[in-house]
């Protein structure tokens, strides 16, 4: 029997040759043949006589991440970092391919979908149930998540009244009340202020070490350092590289200077 292969740690989520397209409408196309040659040069053949065009995100992504992995999503803007996560948590449909995933996912990010014309209050509820969380488990958590996201009486007002820092540090409040198996961070760490960045950066490390399997998007390379032990280098939707943060990391930031 081989030992290794009996105590390898197993597959907590695999990626098979995922694809992620995304279909933009436009206008209707002119009647002048030369305007339909412009319109073709800006846009490319992507566009239909119906003035759809479509955009492959993601093209042919193939990963296996196992239980206790902490991988940093790195790569230039437009290179499809937030798409592949989004499609790894189960939040964008694939146009190809497949994910499969041993256990619960959840999406931890300052982008998530809250209802403006809803108090605070209200909208911890609705985030802990969109979470997966009962009634129950969000009444005995409210009081930890309000504190947390230090909005004093203005808990009770519409969030549309919120700074956009007050909304920030209520949906990260809300997002780290509940710890899947599988945590997908977009950006997260870089809410709010200095002081909230502060206690936010701390609440990570809690929930890293309760989550099994941890993804991260993040520019901040230090982060992703002292995060993650591994490093997925993606540039146009698809992989340039894949293993250790300490192999990958240098040689993505020594490709920025050029």
């Amino acid at each position: 029997m081989d030992l290794t292969e009996e105590h390898a740690p197993s597959p907590a989520l695999i990626a098979d040759d995922v694809h992620v397209t995304y279909y933009i409408h436009g206008g209707r196309r002119t009647a002048t043949a030369s305007t339909g040659r412009t319109i073709a040069s800006l846009f490319g053949a992507g566009l239909a006589k119906s003035g759809r065009r479509s955009i492959e995100a993601v093209k042919g992504v193939s990963l296996v991440a196992h239980h206790g992995e902490r991988i940093g999503l790195i790569g230039h803007n437009g290179a499809g970092k937030s798409t592949l996560l989004r499609a790894l948590a189960g939040l964008l449909p694939v146009s190809g391919g497949a994910v499969y995933a041993s256990g619960s996912t959840a999406l931890l990010g300052v982008n998530a979908a809250m209802s403006p014309s809803l108090t605070g209050a209200q909208n911890v509820i609705l985030g802990g149930l969109a979470m997966g969380l009962t009634r129950d488990e969000i009444e005995a958590r409210f009081d930890d998540i309000a504190a947390f996201a230090d909005l004093g009486e203005a808990i009770n007002l519409p969030m549309r009244s919120y700074s956009s820092g007050m909304s920030a540090r209520l949906k990260f409040a809300i997002s780290t009340a509940n710890i899947p198996d599988i945590l997908m961070i977009d950006e997260a760490l870089s809410t709010g202020d200095t002081k909230f960045r502060t206690k936010s950066m701390a609440k990570m490390e809690e929930v890293r070490e309760h989550a099994g399997t941890v993804f991260l998007v993040s520019h901040n390379a230090a982060t992703v350092q002292s995060f993650c032990d591994r490093a997925i280098w993606l540039e146009h939707g698809q992989v340039v590289e894949d293993g250790p943060v300490d192999d990958v990391l240098p040689r993505y930031t020594e490709s920025m200077k050029g």
